[in-house]
């Protein structure tokens, strides 16, 4: 085994709920208990580099307050969790580090219980900014979709769901009984599950349909090369070693894409993971896939050849053991790292989101290292984004929609609607009760003002 191949030595986890805002811990806290039980302090005392996705958190810079004299990096919002890792474990391939630490961590639910106690909590000081910051090319929402009331996750991911499920062929109701089935297995693996509410927010989601982000919890990864474990004496059946990643970059809104129940970028994350190693989605042995929104997990599904398996997740999901913004992944490979330990002759695959369903990524694990060592490719598709127009005017057919809430009420239709080489978002608040019980992707409409008729 090459002494520069890199390996997972050392994961570790924080969590609290405790009511009492004063006396919770904030998020820097979290990542350091998180930090602190991936290993020993010797071990993050020679970390080199540190690398931390960006949260609801104001510090400037938490990577330095866990490992003062690596070199930090902070990841903006729309850059994949995944690409850390990655990005860790090439530098330790290079010989540019021997240790890296990826950790991420949110209090909200800390804030959440200031906000309704009205308990005051000091303010972040922001200090010194890190040595660097990695931010995505392209925003995540296109003018439109904020413009027509498409800016929230939720109804956007649930546009994806009726989509998919016209795809699929299904009928409202039958939908509905796959979604609950789907979830009823997520919902078994939690260990500590989240309580979620049944309030419907942007049909066909309800409240426990969607990623609970009011969470304070923290996730810490540990890597190192082979040579530099093995002086340090860590033993061999504690390392899991990253084989293989994947990632697609490209950035286009979800209204513009040509086939919305559709992810070539996870065909292609899928697809380069089995040439890289020889090792097919479908052949792994644990699975966790990211989990925000139930569409995200079942058009990953679609993609990667694995529909059909209840096993899609170690956690529980993001609506269950819980979703922080923009470490979710932190979490999965922390507790895919503890299935592996525990099944060492197995393999286990872990996904990344960032947005929409905007870009895809992948980690492919295992206790037992590849030949080839670490390997890892992009994979973004040279997908073309269709024309969106705000002031289309004429017919045009429903390819994905949503019907909002207010106070347990149905308020509005949000539809993405397609006319010859073009797409547009359009309202309504009128054939409501319709859309809800009834199939209207693929129904003929006319646009007009920004409206449907």
């Amino acid at each position: 085994m090459d002494p520069r191949t890199p390996v997972l030595v050392g994961v570790g986890t924080a969590r609290q709920r405790c009511e009492d805002p004063v006396e919770a811990v904030d998020a820097l806290e979290l990542m350091r208990r998180a930090a602190l039980g991936a290993g020993p302090p010797a071990l993050l005392e020679r970390a080199g580099l540190v690398l931390v996705p960006r949260g609801t958190w104001k510090y400037a810079d938490p990577g330095r307050a866990l490992c003062p004299s690596a070199r930090t990096v902070v990841a903006q919002l729309g850059v994949l969790q995944q690409t850390l890792m990655t990005r860790a474990c090439a530098e330790i391939a290079s010989g540019a580090v021997d240790v890296a630490l990826v950790a991420g961590g949110e209090d909200r639910h800390r804030w959440l219980r200031a906000k309704i106690t009205g308990a005051s909590l000091p303010e972040t000081v922001p200090g010194l900014p890190p040595d660097e910051v990695m931010e995505p090319k392209e925003d995540i929402l296109s003018p439109l979709e904020s413009e027509r009331g498409l800016i929230l996750p939720v109804r956007q991911y649930a546009v994806l769901e009726t989509a998919l499920r016209a795809a699929e062929g299904v009928s409202p109701a039958e939908h509905a009984r796959e979604l609950d089935r789907l979830w009823s297995a997520f919902h078994s693996v939690a260990t500590d599950p989240v309580a979620g509410r049944k309030d419907m927010l942007s049909f066909p989601y309800r409240k426990w349909h969607c990623s609970q982000w009011n969470v304070d919890q923290a996730a810490a990864l540990i890597f190192c090369s082979a040579g530099f474990a093995r002086s340090l004496g860590i033993p061999r059946d504690q390392w899991v070693f990253p084989l293989a990643a994947a990632e697609s970059n490209v950035m286009i809104p979800m209204t513009a894409r040509p086939s919305l129940h559709r992810s070539p970028g996870f065909a292609a994350v899928g697809a380069a993971l089995a040439d890289l190693t020889g090792i097919s989605a479908p052949d792994v042995d644990h699975l966790d896939l990211y989990s925000c929104f139930p569409s995200a997990v079942r058009i990953q599904a679609r993609e990667l050849g694995v529909t059909g398996r209840d096993d899609l997740t170690v956690t529980g999901g993001m609506p269950f053991a819980g979703g922080p913004l923009n470490n979710y992944a932190l979490q999965a490979t922390a507790e895919m790292a503890r299935v592996l330990l525990e099944d060492p002759e197995s393999t286990g695959l872990v996904t990344s989101v960032s947005g929409m369903l905007t870009k895809q990524a992948a980690g492919l694990w295992s206790c037992r290292p590849h030949e080839s060592g670490f390997r890892w490719e992009d994979v973004t598709p040279g997908t073309e984004a269709v024309p969106l127009v705000a002031g289309y005017t004429g017919q045009g057919v429903v390819d994905g929609y949503t019907v909002t809430y207010e106070n347990a009420t149905p308020a509005q239709a949000i539809a993405v609607v397609s006319a010859p080489g073009v797409r547009t978002v359009a309202t309504s608040r009128e054939p409501l009760t319709s859309m809800i019980e009834e199939e209207w992707v693929g129904r003929p409409v006319e646009v007009r003002d920004g409206h449907f008729f």
